[in-house]
């Protein structure tokens, strides 16, 4: 990609090529988020909110394709109110498979707690109450119940110290410290002029290209490149 990084145009190269390529999608495609983010009255159902955290939890650690198949067969047999031996069935993993069903079986009363909500901040602290649901995870999850937030996973965060010009910066993917996550949002809110999309949405085409190798982010950072 030519186009100087964290402009206007080589967002929009990024966002098409990752369409282009059938990968605009997490658990809503590229075009759902944004309208799901845009709207001032989209809300969830008790069993659309464990599908939400269901993927997740699921997105944690694994490829979207591995993701999406585990929680297709998930949502498939959870309304069937499974022990859950069931679903450990589908997935071994106990850790994940307990939080999902601990989830299903609270849904109404977790749904209701998290739109008595009134600010962002109050509504991810609660989702972080969740089982298996981290200061990360939280942030996934939020964005997908249609909240305008970054999940200042990985990859962004190696994208906002490219952006920083500061490459003493070092990522830290257990716990988001303050001075990279102010410089994410350095690089947000450059972008939110330059394209006028909101930052969760900006979040989520960045961290498929990067993810994907259309951004060469470790390269960029061992270069010390100064991209803005």
């Amino acid at each position: 990609m030519t186009e100087k990084m964290f402009s206007k145009s080589w967002f929009e190269q990024l966002d098409s090529k990752i369409r282009a390529m059938g990968l605009d999608s997490d658990l809503y495609s590229f075009d759902e988020t944004l309208k799901h983010i845009k709207s001032k009255t989209y809300r969830v159902s008790p069993d659309e909110f464990v599908s939400c955290a269901a993927y997740s939890i699921l997105a944690s650690g694994f490829k979207q394709t591995t993701a999406k198949t585990y929680h297709e067969q998930v949502m498939k047999k959870l309304p069937e109110n499974p022990h859950l031996e069931d679903l450990l069935d589908i997935f071994e993993n106990a850790n994940k498979m307990y939080a999902i069903w601990k989830i299903w079986n609270n849904r109404n009363e977790y749904c209701a707690d998290y739109y008595e909500c009134k600010t962002l901040e109050d509504k991810l602290n609660f989702l972080e109450t969740l089982p298996y649901i981290g200061k990360i995870t939280n942030r996934h999850l939020a964005r997908n119940l249609g909240e305008d937030t970054p999940k200042y996973d990985i990859w962004v965060q190696r994208l906002g110290i490219i952006y920083s010009g500061n490459n003493k910066l070092e990522e830290n993917n257990a716990k988001l410290t303050p001075e990279i996550q102010r410089v994410c949002d350095d690089m947000f809110n450059h972008l939110i002029k330059e394209t006028g999309f909101p930052r969760g949405y900006i979040d989520a085409v960045l961290f498929k290209a990067a993810s994907n190798g259309l951004i060469e982010v470790v390269a960029e950072k061992k270069k010390g490149k100064k991209s803005k």
